[in-house]
Formats: C-alpha cells, structure tokens, sequence
C-alpha cells in the first residue's frame, strides 16, 4: 500500500464528534502497515485528565488484538492541519511493541518520510 492509499484511508476515518461534555474523538486518524500486509487504522480519543489516547494508539491495540506487532509503514492525519508527525509518546509505544519497528517508516508534513528510530534517537533500551 503507498502512502497516498494510506493518507485516503486516513481522511475516511476523520469525523470530529462530541463525547461527553468535555471529550472528542476522530480529530486525527492513523493508519498502519505491518509486515504481513495488514492495515490497521485508529483514532483519536480526548477526554479530561489526560485519560484520552492518540489515533497511533488506537491503530496499534487493533494490531495487537490480532496477534501482530511489527509495523513498516505509518501515517497520520489530523482533520484540520493534514499529515502530522506522531508524539513522542506515541514514538516510543510504537517502538516498545517491537524493536524492528525502529525501523517503521513514518510520512511527515511536506512528504518526508523518515523511520521512527530518527524521530527517536538514543532509544533508553539500548544504552
């Protein structure tokens, strides 16, 4: 799958709604391959008190629930803003799923692809 098809896969996900009083969902949308050819796809959840979780995370539960953990290529969009890069947070999930995903490469703003091991350099398990 090229990114363009991940980016269009993406846009299909983003729907911003309301949660609750104070929540949204669906402002972003990640979409993730893996090794074996499988996509994934997740979204955002915000909630109060930091309880919410990115579209990365979402897209690698769904992973992981199928019995997968190894991810080649990764993009995410937000619905205003388009391509954005993932968070640091999200960085280092991604990588402690698998070492390989190290590895994973990432579509940036402006087309740049990088791998996650250049967004997240000096990984504290290897030193």
């Amino acid at each position: 799958m090229t990114f363009d098809q991940m980016i269009q896969e993406a846009h299909k996900l983003l729907h911003p709604h309301v949660l609750g009083s104070q929540g949204e969902a669906a402002t972003v949308a990640a979409v993730l391959l893996t090794d074996k050819g499988t996509i994934y796809r997740g979204v955002n959840i915000d909630v109060p008190c930091s309880m919410g979780f990115c579209a990365e995370h979402s897209a690698a539960a769904a992973m992981v629930t199928a019995g997968e953990s190894r991810i080649v290529q990764l993009v995410a969009v937000h619905w205003e803003k388009g391509i954005v890069s993932p968070c640091g947070r999200c960085r280092e999930f991604l990588c402690q799923l698998n070492r390989k995903n190290r590895a994973c490469q990432v579509l940036l703003p402006g087309g740049r692809t990088v791998t996650l091991r250049e967004l997240l350099p000096e990984p504290w398990d290897e030193n």
